[in-house]
Parts: structure tokens; sequence; C-alpha cells
């Protein structure tokens, strides 16, 4: 899998607890949809493996916020080892782990190489009411909101009726 292709696949794990008509989902919860979600996203659909996919998300989603400390990916990670593998291309590691905790351990490496390559990219959305993340991918790093079109629009609009709001009372 291509480093893009994991950082949306954590994108997106990252992003199963919307908030949805004001209530925080966990798309995960359910057993049926987590099996589809895993399955649509290069898993197996067990339940062994959405424990540690639930696991590591919610640890992911709190270093993320800087609610919690880096270490607390350290379980997820844990007795995972790596291989080297010689090709013509050159050197590639391998890593070494059980299948249910392939997918936890993939987010938590896509988080690690979005940290070094992309410091400060992955975030949470800027609308406190959102429970969403996103990666900036742009040139000024200066996005904020999970979608322009949702999040972006709601929080320029409350911030322009605050200002009209203001502007009348005075």
């Amino acid at each position: 899998m291509a480093d893009q292709e994991r950082q949306d696949v954590l994108l997106e794990l990252l992003n199963t607890t919307p908030v949805v008509g004001g209530a925080v989902q966990d798309l995960l919860a359910d057993p049926e949809a987590a099996e589809v979600w895993q399955r649509a996203h290069g898993g197996r659909g067990t339940a062994e493996e959405r424990r540690h996919l639930v696991r590591a998300r919610d640890a992911l989603q709190a270093v993320v916020r800087g609610s919690g400390p880096a270490s607390s990916l350290s379980p997820v990670i844990e007795d995972v080892t790596s291989r080297p593998r010689l090709s013509p291309a050159g050197v590639s590691w391998e890593i070494d782990v059980p299948a249910d905790r392939r997918m936890a351990v993939d987010a938590v490496l896509a988080w690690s190489a979005l940290q070094e390559t992309m410091p400060g990219r992955l975030r949470p959305c800027a609308n406190e009411e959102c429970r969403r993340f996103l990666i900036d991918r742009s040139k000024t790093n200066k996005g904020r909101w999970c979608s322009m079109a949702v999040c972006g629009n709601r929080m320029k609009a409350r911030r322009h009726y605050q200002r009209t709001r203001d502007a009348t009372a005075e």
C-alpha cells in the first residue's frame, strides 16, 4: 500500500466517530457495519481486528487532539518486528504482525510517517462541535476544517452572524 493510501485509511479511521445530528456516532460499533468498513479498507473483517482498530483509533485520536501522549500508542505496536527485504529497487522493510493487528499497526505507522514527513499537517477540525480530522496537504498549511463545504461554511456563517449582531448592538 502506498503512503498516500495509508494516510487516507488513517484519516478515514480517525473519522469513524463523527457527530451526526448533534450526537457522536461510532461507525465501528456495529459489528456488521464495522466488518464492511474493515474489508473496504483492506482488512479481514474479524471481531478481533475491530477490537485492535478501535483501540488504535481511540489512542490516535487522543494523540492528534493533544489530549494523550504518543506513548499511549505503545500497546498497539508492542511485539511488532520488521525484517529487511532486498530487491532490485533496494531495501524495504516488512512488518511481522498477526493478521488481526495489521490494520491497527498500519494506522500507527501511517501516523508516525505523517509526523516525520508532514509534521503538524494531521489535526482535528477547527470546528469544536466536529470530531473529524484532516490532513492539510496545501502549500500554506492553513487548512482548518475537515470540509470547507460543511464546517468551513458553518464557522464562517457563525462569525458573520456574530459580527452583524455585535454591530447592531452597538
